[in-house]
């Protein structure tokens, strides 16, 4: 209303200050020693408050870590106890899977009842003969039945198989042109290293009324035992460098880095297509270098690591009697390094042995390495001949020293190496001898050092062994040479590898006595072909 006083405050939004306090710190006696004590009474009781606080988060803290600690105690405990039961869990599977083992190996599947006997020859046919000894039948059978390889069983004397040189023999006609070889579809082995229509055992006249048969002697071939000769003339060669160098601190010196540096470029070898140029040229630079002279080294002659006598040839870069003995033993550790990456390196992976065999044949088949128009490959033939025999056509029984030492399982001083270890060195020497054999050479200047005829007869010295004298040695090599190379197999030979692919896969592991792994291994590898690449044996 006009005139009227205005309404009291009901509320005030901000409190006054406490005039008390205020007034009190104004007093006269604010400095007296009894408001001094009481200040200070007031500090430590907030003091003591603030600690007892402190104290108390403290133990909190402490209890929340043990609490934690504990947790995490039990937590390992039990982890610890997940991977014992799992272990004891695996440990028991093993355990059953021995037992189902040794329950498989103690079955036995019951033989055939035996044949009738034959009947017995008639008279004229002994009068026929005149007191000579009639061959057996089953000889005549096999005799009339050759081989798909053209090549007769190795005759085996002490577990060395002998027929050599019956294959060095046999294989020229198959090597004419490996690209251009043509085979009729219904004979695939027309163009087989010798043909069928060939007797194995021919007779000559008869002398005294007498029918002599002349038994074909297997020929040694020289190279096979002139492999090992080459390994101990190596060894010869490289105690001769130790004393060489003995004399010459310059090739004592050169010679250790130029065998660690070819260590070391075989060691960086790829698969990428174009990736080893680098490593090829640092080899090749180091074998011309051994040739130039520019490490002093004595002259020795060639044909200590050759497996045949050669004549000076028109033409030829090297046609000197004598070759400086730093490039000899440069090859010798070259071919060294090739089978040590062989061993290390292909046995679980096969295919990596393709680039160490393009390196090979590209060394060994440069111009300017040969001597006398021809390779030095020999050199890496007699180390393959020394730690893989069965490549050569030796068998032996595993279960026995002498029969080991023919399959080349290694022997340290500790004794022989584990089983598994024989088994992935196997694998690999046989891939890597087939990435070696394999090679096309067609557009190439260069002869081929190791052609693909030494392929097909390696193969057909173990396919051709008695079926008492197989190894699981042999099965393995065997797989691992067809693995991942039949492909290039069948484009050499056509018709006539799926013949051999055949008699390498499905005759050979049914022959053999015992069905051991390794003869398993080549029945499923034939499984694989045909799941594969469709190719049916």
């Amino acid at each position: 209303m006009a005139g009227s006083s205005p309404a009291p405050r009901r509320s005030r939004q901000w409190s006054s200050p406490d005039r008390r306090s205020i007034s009190s710190l104004l007093t006269e006696n604010r400095n007296s020693p009894l408001s001094h004590q009481d200040a200070l009474a007031a500090a430590q009781a907030e003091h003591d408050r603030v600690r007892e606080a402190a104290i108390r988060v403290y133990h909190d803290y402490e209890l929340q870590e043990e609490r934690r600690r504990l947790l995490e105690q039990q937590q390992r405990i039990l982890e610890q106890q997940r991977l014992e039961e799992e272990r004891i869990r695996t440990e028991e599977q093993l355990r059953a899977e021995e037992e189902r083992l040794r329950a498989l190996k103690a079955k036995t599947v019951p033989k055939l009842p035996p044949e009738p006997p034959a009947p017995a020859p008639a008279p004229t046919s002994i009068a026929e003969t005149n007191g000579s000894i009639p061959e057996s039948r089953s000889d005549t059978i096999s005799s009339s039945k050759p081989s798909p390889f053209g090549l007769q069983q190795p005759v085996s004397t002490n577990g060395h198989a002998n027929n050599a040189g019956v294959v060095k023999t046999t294989l020229p006609s198959l090597s004419q042109g490996f690209g251009q070889a043509q085979f009729p579809p219904n004979g695939p082995l027309s163009n087989a290293p010798s043909l069928p229509s060939q007797p194995t055992k021919p007779t000559i006249p008869q002398t005294n009324g007498l029918s002599t048969t002349t038994s074909a002697k297997p020929v040694v071939a020289p190279d096979t035992d002139r492999y090992t000769e080459i390994h101990r003339n190596l060894k010869k060669l490289r105690e001769s460098l130790s004393q060489q160098s003995k004399l010459s601190p310059v090739l004592k010196q050169r010679m250790g880095d130029m065998r660690r540096e070819l260590r070391k470029n075989m060691g960086q070898l790829v698969g990428e297509k174009g990736g080893n140029k680098k490593q090829i040229a640092a080899i090749q630079a180091l074998l011309d270098e051994s040739l130039s002279g520019a490490v002093p080294s004595q002259l020795i002659d060639p044909s200590d690591f050759i497996t045949d006598k050669r004549e000076p040839v028109e033409g030829a870069l090297r046609n000197e009697p004598q070759l400086p003995s730093l490039f000899i033993y440069l090859l010798n550790h070259f071919a060294k390094a090739v089978i040590n990456q062989f061993i290390n390196e292909c046995g679980a992976q096969p295919k990596t042995a393709d680039p160490i065999g393009v390196l090979t044949v590209l060394i060994f088949s440069r111009d300017v390495y040969l001597w006398r128009g021809k390779t030095l490959i020999d050199i890496l033939m007699a180390k393959f001949r020394v730690v893989c025999p069965v490549l050569f056509g030796y068998n032996g029984n595993e279960k026995m020293e002498q029969g080991r030492a023919r399959l080349g399982w290694k022997k340290t001083p500790a004794g022989w190496i584990p089983e598994q270890q024989h088994i992935d060195r196997m694998k690999g020497l046989g891939a890597g001898y087939a990435a070696i054999s394999l090679r096309n050479f067609a557009n190439s200047k260069n002869s081929n050092p190791w052609p693909p005829s030494k392929y097909w007869t390696a193969m057909a010295k173990i396919v051709n062994t008695s079926p008492a004298d197989i190894s699981d040695t042999q099965c393995i090599v065997l797989r691992s040479m067809i693995e991942s190379s039949e492909e290039k197999f069948i484009q050499f030979y056509g018709n006539a590898a799926v013949a051999a692919l055949r008699k390498a896969l499905v005759e050979f592991p049914n022959k053999a006595a015992e069905k051991t792994p390794g003869v398993s291994g080549l029945q499923v590898l034939a499984q694989i072909l045909k799941r594969d690449i469709g190719l049916e044996l």
